[in-house]
């Protein structure tokens, strides 16, 4: 089956489209990039890398901008989706949805007002069991944004390994913090993966920090050879 993936370039969607990839063709990346940063529905930090990314996947990315319109960017994620069915002949879609319940059913309905099967492979998925796979499978994911207290500018650029995964296990238990970020606190960007054919390597960055949220903004990036 031949299958696009909802895009962000944060670890659920690459992750989901490693799994998705095992078993079906993975043909595109489709990406809906929001004007409006407190999008309820889209990841917004460094979507720009999104490109990058699907150069070192060696997939065609289809991109839509969106107002960001609570449930109105649901209809510009329905136009980029049926774009990529006019272009890549898709079947089905993947998302990494993990336990959004918000995201998951307005992606199923797109899907079935299109006939297409829409794949979830992350559903449920325990967060430190998520986090546990992304750094058994050698992938490189960066914190890019936090939007919760305890984390503060020092989490900003902090890459995911054994000894971040055990800081985010023990805010969990002493915060309340989602491990994986599923309440928000936390956004990614990836810069290394196993289907990457190259990685991504940051060359500029700016950090934006305020009260208790911040980005770091990937200002110039290129992909390299590992």
């Amino acid at each position: 089956m031949r299958l696009g993936v909802l895009f962000s370039g944060g670890k659920d969607s690459c992750l989901a489209l490693h799994r998705a990839a095992e078993h079906e063709e993975v043909v595109c990346l489709i990406t809906v990039v929001p004007d409006n940063p407190e999008s309820f529905f889209f990841h917004t930090p460094n979507l720009h890398l999104t490109k990058l990314q699907a150069q070192a996947l060696g997939l065609p990315l289809v991109t839509r901008r969106t107002p960001g319109v609570e449930e109105e960017e649901i209809a510009d994620l329905r136009a980029a989706i049926a774009e990529a069915v006019d272009a890549h002949g898709i079947e089905g879609i993947v998302t990494g949805a993990v336990g959004s319940v918000y995201q998951a059913t307005r992606v199923q309905r797109v899907c079935a007002d299109l006939g297409l099967w829409c794949f979830n492979p992350l559903w449920q998925l325990d967060q430190l069991a998520l986090l546990d796979q992304l750094i058994e499978g050698g992938y490189k994911v960066m914190v890019t944004g936090v939007f919760a207290p305890p984390l503060d500018e020092t989490w900003l650029g902090r890459v995911i390994d054994r000894d971040t995964r055990d800081a985010l296990a023990a805010l969990w238990e002493s915060h309340g913090i989602h491990p994986a970020g599923e309440g928000g606190e936390i956004e990614t960007t990836v810069l290394d993966a196993p289907l990457f054919r190259g990685r991504i390597d940051v060359r500029s960055s700016t950090l934006d920090y305020h009260r208790d949220s911040g980005v770091l903004h990937i200002d110039e990036a290129e992909v390299v050879d590992r």
